[in-house]
């Protein structure tokens, strides 16, 4: 397979299923004027071979694309369906609009069955539905490497609590999002990284989420030459958090863009 030529990652949304600030918190993270402190929740944009790729919708979607100029997606891939992934599905019919084309979607089986349940009224003929809704091509994947649209990605297995989920290699990047333990097989597949984008929810521990010790000492046994995180919550602060991280490693924030070989 043809090896991907450069890439170039948006972050869209950084935050947690909340999102900072949080509803009804005053906390001084919440309360913060940094606007790195400012967090939708997690998706970003792979760019690469000129081709764009989206993973996972979050609840922001069109204003995330908005605020970034994203304005075309070759494939969307998702992590897994938990609602802070996927409940912009349906801004998804504005890429349909401009591309004149169907849209394929991938994931695992489990989670494409989650998609399709909670967006029923996309996959099933309604005639007393008439408003335009997405036109999406559900293509289910597993462990194994895939081409989309010329592009190789590699499917990176992830435990999120008990939750099977995926992280995405493309190039010397990977994306690894929702997760509390990476199995020996897939730590294969996160070698000889340039960047990495691993969660890391907040400091105290977590069933289904990386806090921040764990996080770096994961990302210190990866390895990568840089890495951020991400799917922060709100009692981590950017410029605090990331004044006592190493030198290779900070907080990602909404709007980032990092490139990768």
């Amino acid at each position: 397979m043809p090896e991907n030529k450069g890439v170039k990652v948006t972050l869209l949304g950084t935050g947690t299923s909340h999102g900072v600030p949080m509803i009804g918190c005053d906390c001084s993270v919440c309360m913060s004027d940094d606007p790195r402190d400012k967090r939708t929740r997690a998706s970003v944009v792979v760019t690469t071979s000129g081709k764009t790729f989206l993973i996972d919708t979050s609840p922001e979607l069109r204003l995330q694309c908005v605020a970034n100029n994203v304005n075309h997606v070759d494939a969307v891939l998702f992590t897994h369906a938990h609602a802070d992934h996927v409940t912009g599905m349906d801004d998804l019919r504005r890429f349909n609009w401009l591309s004149r084309s169907t849209l394929d979607c991938y994931g695992s089986k489990a989670t494409l069955a989650s998609i399709r349940n909670m967006f029923a009224y996309i996959f099933h003929d309604d005639p007393d539905y008439p408003s335009h809704k997405p036109s999406l091509n559900l293509v289910e994947i597993d462990d194994g490497p895939l081409t989309i649209a010329g592009v190789n990605v590699t499917p990176i297995p992830l435990l999120h609590g008990t939750l099977p989920v995926y992280g995405f290699r493309f190039g010397n990047f990977a994306y690894c999002t929702d997760c509390n333990q990476i199995p020996a097989d897939s730590l294969k597949r996160l070698k000889n990284l340039d960047v990495l984008i691993l969660d890391a929810l907040r400091d105290t521990r977590h069933p289904t989420h990386f806090n921040l010790v764990e996080a770096v000492a994961m990302a210190t046994r990866i390895g990568a030459r840089r890495t951020f995180f991400t799917h922060m919550a709100h009692a981590l602060g950017h410029a605090a958090t990331n004044g006592k991280l190493p030198d290779s490693m900070a907080l990602a924030h909404d709007g980032l863009v990092v490139e990768s070989s």
